[in-house]
């Protein structure tokens, strides 16, 4: 009696760069790649966002600016992953599996769309940040941001 072991999954650019552009921040990416560690980044981005949800406001805590590290690394791993070839890409994550066809313009549009909601999403927390230590600083003193 042999046990029969379970093909593995071809995995996809297209699948993998989107999880890393949309649930990048949680390490979707990892657990879809089986990389390891692939806990530990969900459960420093979970603690990270339970940790915004306590302060009167979130975006004001220093989580929400720390959440910004693994939300940007998952934008740049999905151009990353996206734009590498096919042969390459292959090797690291489809060991011993045969691509059917190239992946074709579906990772490169991937790759556009993560590059454009990640600069908004980097241009957006720099100003966060800005905004936050002219605050502390006093240097917005007298002046109305909101009118």
């Amino acid at each position: 009696m042999s046990i029969q072991q379970a093909a593995p999954a071809f995995r996809n650019k297209v699948t993998v760069g989107l999880l890393a552009a949309v649930l990048g921040c949680v390490g979707a990416h990892w657990w879809y790649l089986k990389r390891p560690y692939a806990w530990l980044v969900s459960l420093i981005s979970v603690s990270l966002m339970v940790a915004c949800s306590f302060a009167e406001t979130w975006w004001e805590n220093p989580a929400f600016f720390l959440l910004f590290i693994p939300t940007l690394d998952g934008f740049v791993e999905a151009i990353v992953l996206c734009l590498m070839r096919d042969e390459r890409f292959d090797a690291l994550y489809n060991p011993g599996l045969v691509r059917d066809k190239p992946s074709g313009w579906g990772p490169v549009l991937v790759a556009s769309f993560t590059l454009l909601i990640g600069t908004v999403a980097f241009m957006f927390g720099i100003a966060m940040v800005v905004i936050y230590v002219w605050t502390a600083l006093g240097l917005l003193d007298g002046l109305d941001l909101k009118g």
